[in-house]
């Protein structure tokens, strides 16, 4: 398969998924959430609609066009997927493959079905890409890995891979910066940010940056259509268990009966919890995202108005080119 052919394969894909009916798209949320609970209808929906906009055919061309991936040197590439948000290793799945090397998926226990099911349709629609994909338990005899897992399994990577050209992903988070200015809208949409996938994704935003004496009233009150979200016996499991964490050790919160807030210098904040911290200029707000930078996947503000940021509500709807960790995996297979 020449880059072309594998192009509009993957475009063929995007087609495919946007033409899902409700029926088949309810079937596929069901087996998954079989697997993970997490996985319910809403964020399987979430999810397919986000690898659609990935494979829409232009936006694949205008993220290809700058790599030489024509005559690449065929190279088996391993992946160590995640399992946390439906489908989240499906952005290496595609990299490998259009590239032109030879992916072995090591996936999560959390999240087969719905990846395999992904790679199905793909070789249906190109069945020369059966002998492209394998799904194994181990990972041995490949030429290069990408991996993502917490830090402390990163640790275990970087030892165990070393001699292997490698990307290995450790944990990040997502980052609110909010003025006192936001209309209800924009809040709620930040909501948006802090919940899809109930929080359990690198690009939840799980900590936002406010001025002193930030007053939260207009935030709950402007959230208050999320509060469904405490229907899902895990995430309330999770809001309690926290709640009696903060009661217990007597840590000063703020709670609307679905959210807890705390004040934090840390970043990444439990299923349920928002860490806030005060900044008291631009420059002191610059100088704190700045020391945290390797801790953070993308930042959120009112319509994008702080320097590369996403507008509110965007957080989970990345470009193609929009790569975890900021490390470009294409350029990465590119010189394999």
């Amino acid at each position: 398969m020449n880059l072309t052919e594998r192009t509009l394969a993957f475009a063929s894909l995007g087609e495919q998924i946007r033409n899902l009916s409700p029926i088949e798209i309810q079937e596929l949320a069901f087996r998954a959430s079989n697997a993970n609970a997490w996985f319910d209808e809403p964020n399987v929906i979430n999810a397919l609609n986000g690898i659609a906009y990935l494979l829409d055919k232009q936006n694949l061309q205008d993220w290809l066009y700058v790599y030489n991936l024509e005559n690449i040197s065929v190279k088996k590439v391993g992946v160590v997927m995640a399992g946390n948000i439906p489908m989240v290793g499906f952005h290496d799945f595609l990299s490998v493959l259009i590239a032109g090397h030879e992916l072995h998926a090591k996936l999560s226990s959390e999240d087969t079905f719905l990846m395999q099911m992904l790679a199905q349709k793909l070789i249906a629609i190109e069945p020369r890409f059966a002998e492209k994909i394998k799904f194994v338990n181990i990972l041995k005899d490949v030429d290069a890995i990408i991996a993502t897992g917490s830090d402390n399994t990163s640790r275990y990577f970087e030892y165990y891979f070393s001699k292997k050209p490698h990307i290995i992903r450790r944990n990040r988070t997502s980052l609110g910066i909010l003025t006192g200015k936001e209309t209800p809208e924009e809040l709620r949409a930040l909501g948006q940010d802090i919940f899809q996938y109930y929080g359990l994704g690198c690009r939840n935003v799980s900590k936002v940056m406010v001025p002193p004496g930030y007053s939260f009233n207009h935030f709950f009150e402007s959230i208050e259509n999320l509060k469904s979200l405490s229907d899902h016996h895990k995430y309330q499991n999770n809001y309690d268990y926290n709640k009696s964490i903060l009661l217990v050790n007597q840590t000063p919160h703020f709670d609307n009966g679905f959210l807890l807030l705390t004040q934090s210098e840390q970043f990444v904040s439990p299923i349920s919890v928002l860490f806030y911290q005060e900044y008291t200029n631009t420059q002191n707000l610059n100088d704190q995202v700045t020391a945290a930078a390797d801790k953070i996947q993308c930042i959120v503000s009112a319509n994008g108005w702080y320097p590369e940021s996403f507008d509110f509500g965007q957080a989970q709807c990345p470009a193609v080119w929009d790569y975890a960790d900021g490390v470009d995996t294409l350029a990465f297979l590119e010189k394999l």
